[in-house]
């Protein structure tokens, strides 16, 4: 009875339109109102303390380094040096938003954030370059989810929460797959700017102007250096390792690149404030709604299910991919981590499976869900910059998307390609 009320009040929420974590609010309530009215009390105790956990100190100062990035000058130089970095290659531009999504991701943790950032930028000039709409798009939305597999991550710090698994060493098992991610849609874009005839402009060499960008680009790239490298050796943790993204942003948009003034931080202060709090919403509601299931003892009913299955451990690692895949079509990413990973995680610990290859094959998969219709978050981004319908950009980013599906399935089935780079700091 216990889990009817719970689902069947989260999915009515959900078909008239109620955000996700109000409707898991409001299934918690029913659960309280309906059957344990004596533990009401419990409610507003449990979503304080989900909403108190420490290591989303660092959740709003990611998202303020992303806003400072993009107001004092640091993406455009990231952009320019990427550029630089591929431009004689075929695709040149489609391979520059793929390389500057790999270094944006490695700095904000946002795939949302890279989406918009990127796109607002390279769409328009991909398009004056020659390159189709639908193409630019395309590319610019799938390569946006390496902003959340690639360290630092704004998801992982919430499956670290949930998880209890150390937030430095999950930063090093996303790191790989991330990587994997970028060359393989890298080596398409190579393959479909050949069929298409996309060629780079021709422009003669300014070792000057190499120079210089190549000195922006390094300034830009020490920023996420600094941040994986302090929390995976244990030398600051995630939270301070973001004060100090903040900080660094702050020096570079001031007094190197001199393009932020006092008058702008009022305003990124409060996109910041507007997007914290919408995730920390999420994770208070969904920490009762999970207190709730283990109260039921529902993650174990479910892993004591899926492990006396008598099937081979290969087709329940595939079906937990699907499921993943599937959750992540018409749920957003943070809700997903939340409810998801309690129940599944001791499916995953009983199949042998390591908690930070899991948090590597949750991220990915989640990442996927930001590109496919109907929630999309990244697509109703991207369509806003190039007016351009979901499903169109949909269509052009699904040959990327299945590099995505590619690499999910080697992170799935290959413990070593998210688990290796981990234990060399052990």
């Amino acid at each position: 009875m216990a889990v009817f009320i719970l689902l069947s009040t989260l999915l009515v929420c959900v078909v008239i339109g109620v955000p996700i974590c109000y409707s898991l609010g409001a299934s918690a309530a029913a659960y309280f109102l309906l059957l344990k009215p004596s533990l009401a009390g419990i409610f507003t105790q449990r979503v304080w303390a989900g909403s108190g956990s420490y290591v989303l100190i660092a959740l709003p100062l990611f998202i303020l380094a992303g806003e400072l990035m993009n107001s004092g000058g640091i993406t455009r130089r990231i952009l320019k040096f990427s550029l630089y970095l591929v431009h004689p290659n075929r695709g040149g531009l489609g391979e520059v938003n793929v390389i500057a999504s790999m270094i944006f991701g490695g700095i904000t943790g946002s795939s949302v954030a890279d989406t918009s950032a990127i796109g607002s930028i390279l769409i328009p000039e991909m398009e004056k370059a020659g390159y189709d709409t639908g193409f630019s798009a395309g590319v610019t939305v799938a390569s946006s989810t390496m902003g959340m597999i690639i360290p630092p991550s704004i998801p992982m710090l919430l499956y670290a929460m949930v998880s209890g698994a150390s937030v430095g060493s999950l930063f090093l098992a996303g790191l790989v797959p991330g990587i994997l991610i970028g060359l393989s849609q890298m080596g398409l874009v190579w393959v479909i700017s050949r069929k298409r005839g996309y060629h780079p402009p021709r422009t003669p060499f300014d070792a000057a102007d190499f120079k210089n960008t190549f000195k922006d680009g390094v300034l830009a790239l020490i920023m996420p250096v600094i941040i994986v490298l302090s929390v995976s050796l244990g030398i600051a943790t995630a939270s301070e390792s973001a004060g100090v993204a903040v900080l660094y942003a702050l020096v570079l948009g001031f007094f190197v690149y001199r393009e932020l003034d006092l008058g702008q931080i009022g305003g990124m202060l409060k996109k910041t404030v507007l997007s914290s709090s919408s995730i920390m919403f999420v994770v208070g509601f969904s920490t009762i709604y999970v207190w709730i299931l283990s109260v039921e003892q529902v993650p174990a009913m479910v892993s004591a299910f899926m492990l006396g299955l008598d099937v081979h451990p290969f087709w329940i690692l595939l079906f937990l991919d699907a499921l993943i895949l599937i959750v992540g079509l018409f749920v957003d990413v943070a809700p997903s981590i939340m409810l998801l990973c309690p129940v599944l995680l001791p499916v995953m610990r009983g199949l042998g499976v390591d908690d930070l290859q899991f948090g590597a094959i949750m991220i990915t998969g989640m990442a996927i869900g930001l590109v496919t219709p109907p929630v999309g978050m990244c697509l109703n981004v991207c369509t806003k910059i190039c007016k351009k319908p979901i499903t169109e950009i949909f269509v052009h980013a699904l040959p990327f998307i299945i590099c995505n599906v590619l690499i999910l399935l080697l992170v799935t089935f290959v413990p070593a390609v998210s688990t290796w780079l981990p234990a060399l700091l052990k």
